[in-house]
């Protein structure tokens, strides 16, 4: 691009970042956007106000072939956002581009397994942050963004503030992960945080990819041979909480979840649906009177 083409995409792209705010995006979906509307036009190297439906296609033609499905589909909503509000355009093109429904279910860990797990924890920090997330069923981000302020040891609560979707939710404390909470806090005592990071950078909360590698680690320790991340403990305690007989309502608010179907998908994980559905499975299976054919 030349200096006036720059001028005029600078204008297009503070005007996107305006919109953003006047339409309440949260800080991260600003991010998204404001980054499909940068690599397009890095693509091509010319305003995007100036590209045209076969550039488009090519453009998410390379994309799908480099990057994941939801990084396209953001660059996607980005650029759709982009066309209506900053050039008033109604790309309906874009609606071609459309990311597969992939609905899997996650790995789930036994309870035993889940003490394994934090009991082969090197580390404090990491261990009291993998209790955390289990016994309140957190997000990653939201337990790395626990404050001290969130805990509320009387009413015996934890205060989850502009969580996904900008929601914020209560939940119950356990009395032992209270115990390990405080026990941590005094390793550190950080005026506000709960995990705070180390060193200079201590006035953030601890480093996410820190976490996943730690928890890497004891998958090993503990041979486990399945796909298990920060966020399973999330889905392991929404599973053994129904095994233990809680409501699918009460347990969408503790999850948060803006639909229950979302929250019924657990139901298939929990072992008494798995041990019914096998048993129907080999009645079916019973019922075949075969004679086997000899060599």
């Amino acid at each position: 691009m030349n200096a006036s083409q720059e001028q005029h995409y600078n204008f297009l792209y503070e005007q996107h970042i305006i919109n953003l705010r006047l339409q309440g995006k949260r800080p991260s979906t600003i991010d998204a956007y404001a980054r499909a509307v940068r690599r397009i036009t890095a693509f091509f190297d010319k305003t995007p106000d100036t590209l045209t439906t076969a550039d488009l296609k090519q453009y998410f033609n390379s994309l799908i072939q480099t990057h994941s499905w939801s990084t396209v589909k953001l660059d996607r909503n980005g650029l759709q956002f982009f066309y209506r509000y900053t050039l008033n355009i109604q790309w309906v093109w874009l609606d071609i581009v459309k990311p597969p429904q992939l609905k899997r279910l996650p790995d789930i860990i036994t309870p035993r397994q889940v003490t394994c797990l934090i009991n082969k924890t090197k580390q404090l920090r990491y261990q009291v942050f993998f209790v955390t997330l289990y016994s309140l069923g957190l997000r990653l981000s939201e337990g790395l963004n626990l404050t001290i302020s969130d805990i509320d040891s009387e009413t015996m609560q934890v205060h989850l503030r502009n969580a996904k979707g900008g929601k914020d939710r209560i939940v119950p404390l356990p009395e032992q992960t209270l115990f390990a909470l405080r026990a941590y806090w005094k390793t550190h005592r950080h005026e506000r945080l709960l995990f705070p990071a180390k060193g200079s950078a201590r006035n953030s909360p601890m480093d996410k990819g820190s976490v996943q590698k730690a928890l890497k680690q004891v998958l090993r320790d503990c041979r486990l041979n399945k796909n298990i991340s920060p966020h399973s403990l999330r889905h392991c305690f929404a599973t053994h909480l129904l095994e233990q007989g809680l409501d699918l309502r009460s347990l969408q608010s503790l999850l948060g979840h803006a639909s229950l179907n979302t929250t019924a998908r657990y139901t298939q994980l929990t072992k008494r649906k798995q041990h019914d559905i096998a048993c129907a499975v080999n009645k079916l299976a019973d019922k075949l009177i075969i004679e086997w054919v000899s060599k």
